[in-house]
């Protein structure tokens, strides 16, 4: 068995409640086993800005499946929901990206992890933090690396008050 982290987002809907039905549905693959996840962080857009503001949470799992059938599986989960992919950085009801992979390093098409940007978003460093702050990627501390960026677009928050859209 092999750690994993995975980030989750959405935009969309009940926001909060999207990430849950996804850690649910990521918890019912054969071969993974949700083992923590993050609070829920309420951050603004990334990329393209001009749409609403998002709920991100970042999962540990314990998987024996390996990298390519883990984002095979991240991938049913985001289509079984409902995500649409129409724009790059667009609104998206769900979201799943492979972080990190035991300690494998992997630069394939279609598949880099340690995911090659998650050093430079907050929006993933505030709740991977909550999970792993002293975990270091390219010698640099989780936590080291969301005080270098800040935080000032991002907050912690109560996931009845992602829900209800506030």
């Amino acid at each position: 068995m092999v750690e994993a982290a995975i980030a989750l987002g959405s935009n969309i809907g009940d926001k909060a409640g999207n990430l849950d039905r996804a850690i649910a549905a990521l918890g019912r693959v054969p071969g993974v086993r949700v083992t923590a996840r993050s609070r829920y962080w309420r951050t603004a857009p990334w990329g393209f800005t001009e749409q609403d503001w998002f709920v991100n949470a970042v999962v540990t799992v314990e998987t024996g499946l390996d990298p390519r059938a883990l984002l095979a599986a991240c991938l049913a989960v985001e289509e079984k929901l409902g995500r649409v992919r129409d724009r790059r950085w667009g609104p998206r009801l769900i979201d799943l990206d492979i972080l990190l992979y035991g300690e494998l390093s992997i630069d394939e098409p279609g598949l880099a992890i340690p995911h090659p940007r998650m050093m430079e978003r907050a929006f993933v460093l505030a709740p991977l933090a909550d999970l792993m702050p002293e975990l270091r990627i390219g010698g640099v501390a989780v936590a080291e690396a969301l005080a270098r960026l800040g935080a000032d677009d991002i907050e912690p928050i109560d996931a009845a008050l992602a829900a209800a859209g506030e």
